[in-house]
């Protein structure tokens, strides 16, 4: 089959191809601006940590446990809990965009080997869509976070 490539007709089968795959890499795109917020929300939260952290460095040798000491240790927890949900976040935004990439991957080859790939097709968009909606719930729930801080 792949020495049919250059025939006039597998050039339009490809074609019609690249056209059907516009919408997933759409997609693909708005996942990676989706992995640059959730990055760039991240750095922020590690400049805190580490900002509070020289805090607690700094007046240490003041007293060691006191009122001040103890409320930058609760907003150190907090930014470890929004840390973590962030970190999850990218992990499953990743994982969209790998499962949108095998989407891509699996039209393009079941147009290049003329085998009928509907279910996988279906079954990894599924997944890709699964793990956007928990990358989204999990970035909400930080949104909420920091909006109690």
């Amino acid at each position: 089959m792949i020495d049919q490539i250059m025939t006039g007709d597998s050039v339009n089968v490809v074609s019609h191809f690249i056209q059907l795959s516009v919408a997933p890499v759409f997609l693909l795109a708005g996942v990676s601006g989706l992995l640059n917020v959730l990055v760039n929300r991240l750095n922020r939260i590690k400049d805190k940590v580490e900002s509070l952290e020289n805090f607690l460095i700094a007046h240490r040798a003041e007293s060691p446990i006191d009122r001040r000491s103890d409320a930058v240790r609760r907003k150190q927890n907090r930014l470890h809990k929004r840390s973590r949900n962030v970190n999850l976040s990218i992990l499953f935004c990743t994982m969209t965009g790998l499962w949108v990439a095998l989407v891509i991957m699996v039209m393009f080859l079941s147009t290049l080997f003329s085998f009928h790939a509907a279910a996988l097709i279906s079954i990894l968009f599924v997944f890709a869509m699964f793990c956007l909606i928990v990358s989204l719930l999990l970035f909400l729930a930080e949104i909420f976070m920091a909006s109690k801080s």
